[in-house]
C-alpha cells in the first residue's frame, strides 16, 4: 500500500542524475572513497566472519573490491539502484583484468539493481551489510532499516554511513528562493531511533566533519553533478536560475571564502548495530530463553 503522503526525494531523479555521471564517477568519487576507507579502519575492531556480504549502494563496486580483500571466504553481493553504475563498474573491472591478467584470480561478485525497500535477497541470508552514502539518497530510510534487519543473519553487522544536516550547509545559506538546493540530511540520534525501532541491537552513532574546497560555487556545483550528487528533492527548482539570482548567491558564498577557497561542509554519520535474536516470535508471542541449570544432588 503507497502512502498518501507527496515524497521528498523524486527517486527518478536519483536514477537520472547517477546514470549521467556513472562513466567518470570512479575518477571524481574522493570523498566516497575516504569515507570508505574509514568505515573499514572501524572493521578492525569488529570480530567477524561473514559468509555473504551484502553493499547496498555499491555504485561501480569499489567498496565490493576492499571487502573481498578482507573477507576471501565470503559471497559478495552488490545492490544498487543505478543499472549504469553497475554496469561502468562491470565494464572497468573486465577492462582491468584484459590489461593485468593477475587479477582474474579477484573475487567477483553478484551484482543486481534494485530498490533497497525490497531487496531481492532471503532472509538471514547476509553476515555483514554495508553500506557507504546511500541512506540519504531515500525517502525513508526506516524502510531499508527494516529491510536490512531481515537480510541480516543473527549476530550478523549492519554498518552505514551517510551524510547529516550540517552537510553543504554553505550552499543551503546562500539560496533565498524557496527552493531546494540540497539533499534532506536526517539527524544521527533519529538513524538510531530507527535501528532501535527495526529490533537491531546495540547501535552505535557517531559524527565527523570533512571540508572540501572549490575556487568558485561553480566547480562546487559541477563536482556535485558529476559524483550523482546534484539535488533530487521534490522541491528543486525546475528551470534555469536567473542570471541576477545566480550572482546573488555567488556574492553570499564569498563570505565563506578561506584563503581564496570556497569550503564545502560533509557531516559524515557513521553507525553500526547488530541483529541479535528476535524477542518476539511470528504470532506475536514473547520468547524467553533461559539456560538449564544441573540438578543439585
Amino acid at each position: 500500500m503507497k502512502s498518501a503522503v507527496a515524497p521528498f526525494i523524486d527517486q527518478r531523479q536519483v536514477g537520472r542524475n547517477f546514470a549521467r555521471a556513472a562513466a567518470g564517477y570512479d575518477e571524481v568519487a574522493i570523498l566516497q572513497r575516504e569515507i570508505a576507507r574509514r568505515m573499514l579502519e572501524r572493521l578492525d575492531y569488529v570480530k567477524l566472519e561473514p559468509g555473504r556480504v551484502v553493499d547496498l549502494g555499491c555504485g561501480t563496486g569499489s567498496g565490493l573490491t576492499a571487502l573481498g580483500e578482507r573477507y576471501p571466504k565470503a559471497q559478495l553481493v552488490g545492490i544498487d539502484i543505478s543499472e549504469s553504475m553497475l554496469r561502468a563498474g562491470l565494464k572497468q573491472r573486465t577492462w582491468l583484468r584484459w590489461l593485468l591478467p593477475f587479477l582474474g584470480s579477484a573475487k567477483s561478485a553478484s551484482l543486481l539493481a534494485a530498490n533497497v525497500d525490497a531487496l531481492p535477497i532471503r532472509s538471514n541470508a547476509a553476515g555483514l551489510v554495508w553500506s557507504n552514502q546511500m541512506l540519504h539518497w531515500l525517502d525513508d530510510p526506516l524502510l531499508a532499516f527494516r529491510e536490512m534487519h531481515r537480510v541480516l543473519d543473527v549476530g550478523g553487522l549492519l554498518m552505514f554511513s551517510t551524510l547529516g544536516p550540517d552537510t553543504l550547509k554553505e550552499l543551503r545559506a546562500c539560496f533565498g528562493d524557496g527552493y531546494e538546493h540540497t539533499q534532506r540530511f536526517v539527524d544521527m540520534h533519529d538513524y538510531g531511533d530507527m535501528l532501535i525501532e527495526c529490533g537491531f541491537s546495540d547501535p552505535v552513532m557517531d559524527v565527523e566533519t570533512l571540508t572540501m574546497t572549490y575556487p568558485s560555487l561553480d566547480d562546487l556545483f559541477r563536482d556535485l553533478r558529476a559524483n550523482g550528487a546534484a539535488c533530487a528533492m521534490a522541491g528543486r527548482r525546475r528551470g534555469l536560475m536567473g542570471r541576477h539570482e545566480w550572482s546573488a548567491a555567488c556574492e553570499t558564498y564569498k563570505k565563506f571564502d578561506v584563503g581564496g577557497c570556497y569550503p564545502a561542509t560533509f557531516e559524515v554519520v557513521y553507525g553500526h548495530a547488530w541483529k541479535s535474536p528476535s524477542k518476539v516470535a511470528a504470532d506475536g508471542r514473547s520468547i524467553i530463553r533461559f539456560d538449564p541449570k544441573q540438578r543439585l544432588r
